[in-house]
């Protein structure tokens, strides 16, 4: 930041709601052009905003500043613009409502920050001899209306090409606040235009209707341009699906989806930047003639994130399982880790990304999009009136007017969650395992301290986490569509393993950073385990309400030792069998079942169910032709008919999180140590593949591991930076630690080898 924004008013203009408002400033250089050492903008906004200098973006980034906690985190941008000056200059902003004023969550909410966006700008502009002009925002700027009549990030944004040729209604400029200390620097990657995808296919629906098919579920927007006569409209509205052969809109509840451009006349181009959608269909009405493929194209928006890591493997539908992923992680990574791109909703649950971290850190450098989201997360909990953590990150739903009969029922969830709230604790430990990075660990500590303190006062007097309202294991495929927490996991069973996992990864994170509260997690955990032990295990060893969730929990996390654990691990083998292989699990079991089932010996039924293709499983929406994970495992139904529930997204990462187990253990891919600073390979073939390779760009170097099958040997090759220590765990129980460098092995291949699968820690802090 500068402090030349101290100088700078925030300013608006009045005009309708969702119209885009024009704000711009004229200025001569005090020195020539080529007297300039360099010239930085400054800016932000609550809103978002898009602003040129002489007609040119500053910036190919898009929907700046971005979603935070903007109560006490408004993000400025920095953007280097000394090649746009010329002597005589203009700068012109665009601001809409964004995030800020956006109308925002679902069963008419209509959650806002404020009735007031705003943007506030310091262009400064040094010159050789070391003085400075700066070009600050100011009532002396003037504002307009532009071609954008209407921008909404859920209905869509309505541009008029006739406006361009006209200079726009003049505005009255005002002055609103910014608190100044609510400004912090950039801290996530941009939003930017990522990939360019051209229509597969175009065609009639059985109505009459233009639909055009783009080949995969994305998420940002189509541009196109058009010639026709003046004041005709096209209109684009988009979906993830069709159903009977039409646009599938009913998922998208409230939320418009839709594009309207007004032709001018002559040739227009239309680009919609300051609304985003999650589809894969889109139809167009009001085309001039024919459309064709060379007509339009969608624009692929999200974070601007380096892809990381890569999976492979000789079943071609695990690789696109492992694809749909990827995809799902990029449309639900814009600025904000969201639970779905498309409908009213698009907001930053917590349980999601709890249950998807590792998987988000393998695939992409995720460290400094979650870094600020975190950061969000902190805020929200130190200045919330209860200091738990909410249930959405940033909680615009603390704003919301939710009809009173559905208002009552949200007032139930008040207070701390498993999993949900727990993203306190397991977003910093993906992060601590994937990075190593120390500051950032301290930095996350007091929310874990704050979460952690909290469910500690709720816990029964038997130390069980037991009371309370608990999301749980949301979206169990045996829960009603219309009842997606009524879950055949006791809730108590679920918070209290969740509990002592977060307890546990609190006193190693104490621990690390030389906090004198180890012995406090410590004790905690303790005290849980043995609440859990005592009061939800039978002798036997089965666990009360006796389903694959809580045996994955209680293995995974882990809970059980020596002959519990392996009944346990036996139970979980019989209760996957007698599904016939189908995932009966939701949000809290599915990322760790096929972590228990390999940690018990039980190979062969882990990689049943992985390959499993009958509805609910992983691969079932494969077959149904899904290019992203859906929300439900069910979410388009065999005969072709959308889900009846309510929420019933097709592009929806969680349940996706399968895809950290098939790197970390069917690669056998995985951190020794946090950040990579020691290496732990151990592959686990087993039943219905033939090969596997993963890569890792880790911040210690490129790493690659893959194993293949060669008669009744199996070779596995591994390639690590020069002096990167690795513990090389082979199939047939050896362990062989190199120095890094490239290296082939020979094994001879185990059934269901009975060995430690543990590796990273989630079980062992």
């Amino acid at each position: 930041m500068h402090s030349a924004l101290s100088g700078a008013s925030a300013i608006t203009a009045d005009a309708q709601r969702h119209a885009v408002i024009g704000l711009a400033a004229t200025f001569s250089l005090d020195q020539t052009v080529g007297e300039v050492r360099s010239a930085t903008l400054y800016s932000t906004a609550h809103g978002v905003y898009e602003a040129s200098l002489n007609g040119r973006p500053v910036t190919e980034s898009v929907l700046n500043p971005g979603w935070t906690a903007y109560e006490w985190r408004v993000q400025v941008q920095c953007f280097e613009v000394t090649a746009l000056l010329t002597d005589d200059n203009r700068i012109h902003v665009r601001l809409a409502g964004g995030w800020f004023r956006g109308d925002l969550g679902f069963e008419h909410a209509n959650a806002n920050y404020g009735n007031d966006i705003a943007f506030l700008a310091a262009l400064v502009i040094t010159y050789v001899d070391g003085t400075e002009q700066v070009i600050a925002t100011s009532p002396e700027w003037t504002a307009t209306t532009t071609d954008t009549a209407y921008a909404s990030l859920y209905h869509g944004q309505t541009i008029d090409a006739r406006r361009r040729s006209e200079l726009g209604s003049r505005l009255p400029v005002r002055c609103v606040e910014i608190d100044r200390g609510t400004l912090v620097p950039q801290a996530a990657p941009l939003v930017v235009r990522h990939e360019i995808i051209r229509p597969q296919s175009i065609w009639l629906s059985p109505s009459g209707r233009t639909l055009v098919d783009f080949g995969v579920n994305l998420v940002g927007w189509v541009r196109c341009t058009v010639t026709g006569p003046p004041g005709s409209e096209v209109v684009v509205r988009h979906a993830e699906v069709l159903e009977h052969g039409e646009l599938g809109t009913r998922p998208l509840r409230s939320a418009r989806a839709t594009d309207v451009f007004v032709l001018s006349g002559a040739q227009d181009h239309f680009e919609p930047t300051l609304t985003f959608h999650g589809f894969r269909y889109a139809e167009v009405t009001g085309w001039p003639g024919t459309l064709t493929d060379d007509d339009l194209e969608a624009v692929v928006v999200h974070s601007d994130l380096r892809r990381t890591g890569w999976f492979a493997c000789s079943d071609p539908m695990v690789n696109q399982l492992v694809a749909n992923s990827v995809r799902s992680q990029e449309g639900n990574f814009l600025d904000v880790p969201t639970d779905c791109p498309q409908r009213d909703e698009r907001l930053g649950w917590t349980g999601d990304i709890a249950a998807y971290a590792a998987t988000a850190c393998f695939q992409f450098d995720s460290a400094d999009f979650l870094h600020k989201w975190l950061l969000d997360l902190a805020a929200e909990v130190a200045h919330g009136e209860h200091g738990w953590v909410p249930h959405v990150v940033p909680d615009v739903l603390k704003y919301a007017h939710f009809p009173a009969e559905f208002a009552a029922m949200v007032a139930q969830w008040a207070g701390a969650t498993c999993i949900w709230g727990d993203a306190a604790v397991w977003v910093p430990q993906a992060l601590w395992w994937a990075y190593g990075d120390r500051d950032r660990l301290a930095t996350y500590y007091p929310a874990m301290v704050a979460h952690l303190a909290g469910v500690e006062a709720r816990l029964s007097s038997n130390g069980l986490w037991d009371s309370g309202f608990q999301f749980a294991d949301w979206l169990d495929p045996d829960a009603p569509p219309e009842a997606p927490w009524d879950a055949k996991a006791d809730k108590g069973v679920v918070a209290t393993a969740s509990l002592y996992r977060s307890a546990r990864f609190a006193a190693a994170a104490a621990r690390w950073l030389g906090h004198p509260d180890v012995t406090r997690w410590e004790a905690l955990a303790e005290r849980t385990r043995s609440a859990f032990v005592e009061h939800y295990v039978s002798a036997g060893g089965r666990i009360v309400s006796d389903c694959a969730t809580v045996y994955a929990l209680a293995i995974h996390f882990g809970l059980l030792d020596g002959e519990l654990r392996a009944k346990a691990g036996r139970r979980l083998a019989e209760i996957v069998r007698e599904r016939n292989y189908t995932v009966s699990t939701g949000f809290a079991g599915t990322p760790f079942v096929t972590w228990a089932l390999s940690e018990t010996g039980q190979i062969t039924d882990a990689y049943r169910l992985l390959l499993e293709r009958q509805c609910p499983s992983w691969l079932y929406p494969v077959s149904m032709g899904a290019t992203t994970i859906w929300e439900r495992w069910d979410s388009m139904l065999p005969g072709g008919e959308i889900n009846p529930g309510e929420m019933t997204s097709f592009n929806h990462y969680a349940l996706g999180a399968v895809a950290d187990w098939l790197y970390q253990v069917v690669a056998g891919l995985r951190p020794a140590e946090p950040g990579y600073a020691r290496v732990r390979l151990q592959p686990t073939p087993g039943p219905g593949l033939e090969w596997v390779r993963a890569a890792l760009d880790s911040p210690r170097g490129r790493i690659e591991c893959g194993w293949r099958r060669e008669q009744d040997v199996i070779r596995f090759d591994v390639s690590l930076p020069e002096g990167l220590p690795a513990d090389v765990h082979l199939p047939d129980g050896r362990i062989v630690t190199i120095p890094g460098g490239r290296r082939t092995f020979w094994s001879i291949s185990r059934a269901d080898p009975a060995a430690d699968h543990t590796g990273m820690g989630i079980g062992s802090g």
